[in-house]
């Protein structure tokens, strides 16, 4: 069963950037669609972008112009760079990956934290 784990989030300004990884323990060539979710406090989770195997990318409207999310295959990574970013971003960000067999798999969650 491959694993997800992600790393990178922490707290930062608003305004600030950062870098969030995903990386697959197995090859993330074996994966679909990855993407990245976030959930806040008393809120449900929402997708906020996500990229097909061939490299198409889907952003939520919120993340538009401001996130871009990438895949490195060499590395086995889903990258989420995230630009000017707001208190409204903070949340917990979870990787996910749709595998050839149709099950979807989750990793643990790295908190995102901006101060305004």
């Amino acid at each position: 069963q491959v694993q997800l784990v992600e790393s990178g989030g922490g707290l930062v300004q608003s305004g600030g950037s950062l870098r969030l990884s995903c990386v697959s323990s197995g090859s993330i060539e074996a994966l679909n669609t990855m993407g990245w979710y976030r959930q806040a406090p008393g809120k449900e989770r929402e997708l906020v972008a996500s990229i097909t195997a061939g490299g198409n990318a889907f952003y939520a409207d919120s993340a538009e112009d401001r996130f871009d999310i990438s895949r490195d295959s060499a590395e086995n990574t889903v990258y989420l760079q995230m630009n000017s970013l707001k208190p409204e971003d903070s949340a917990v960000y979870t990787c996910n990956a749709k595998t050839r067999d149709f099950k979807t798999i989750w990793g643990q969650g790295t908190q995102v934290t901006v101060s305004s």
